[in-house]
């Protein structure tokens, strides 16, 4: 069953369009990468997603239910969850305040308990960290503390945009390991949005390939990556 289906989804800022009929599903458990270079609206249409803009065309069912119109708040109750952009903490509150500020909307707080554990399994960094600034942290630690706060949603579907930006390789695989423990462990589907096509794809069983606002390519994760367009504009390599 599809968690996420995506049809002919179209959006504009101002007269300026963006996005340009695009078809996209995820199914439950699955971990698909949306993949691009910079500018071809890869954060506009997640943005999109979890509400923070609106589609000017097109339909968005989540968990099936059509949720173009519903806000944010409410596609977060019902199983989003976003790690934005360059991380977007409240850089003068601690990690754990951070983290707790993901479960906001929760009314199971026993289970939330039992979530702030399995994040602290997964980054034992932030439980050594949990009362520190967030803004004190490194960049790595400070991706962590977003991926944590996301998980404490108790998502249905994680959103990652960008998560291997301004980071070290060593720091991007870690988290990559980790994305990949939670999509198996939780059994929680995951849409990895990145401009580093390779990691993307090799995390993921799924790919789309967004460019100019239109998926030009989708398919089987292995496939896309040794096709020899992706290659050659992605990756270098003929």
């Amino acid at each position: 069953m599809s968690i996420l289906v995506v049809k002919d989804l179209e959006v504009k800022y101002g007269d300026t369009q963006v996005l340009w009929g695009l078809d996209l599903t995820i199914e439950r458990g699955e971990f698909v990468a949306l993949v691009g270079a910079n500018g071809a609206g890869k954060t506009t249409f997640l943005k999109t997603v979890v509400g923070l803009l609106p589609a000017a065309a097109g339909s968005l069912h989540f968990a099936g239910e059509e949720v173009s119109g519903m806000p944010v708040e409410y596609r977060i109750r019902k199983g989003m969850a976003m790690v934005p952009e360059g991380r977007r903490l409240f850089k003068g509150m601690s990690v754990m305040d951070n983290l707790m500020i993901g479960a906001h909307f929760r009314e199971d707080r026993p289970q939330v308990h039992e979530d702030l554990g399995k994040v602290f399994g997964y980054f034992p960094e932030l439980e050594r960290l949990r009362k520190r600034v967030a803004g004190d942290l490194s960049g790595g630690e400070q991706q962590m503390c977003a991926v944590g706060r996301a998980l404490m949603a108790s998502p249905g579907l994680l959103l990652v945009d960008e998560m291997s930006l301004g980071l070290a390789p060593v720091v991007v695989e870690r988290l990559a390991e980790v994305l990949a423990k939670i999509n198996v462990n939780e059994r929680m589907s995951v849409l990895l949005v990145e401009q580093d096509v390779e990691i993307a794809l090799e995390l993921s069983s799924r790919g789309y390939v967004l460019d100019n606002g239109q998926v030009t390519m989708s398919g089987d994760a292995g496939e896309l990556l040794r096709h020899p367009q992706i290659r050659e504009a992605y990756l270098g390599l003929t």
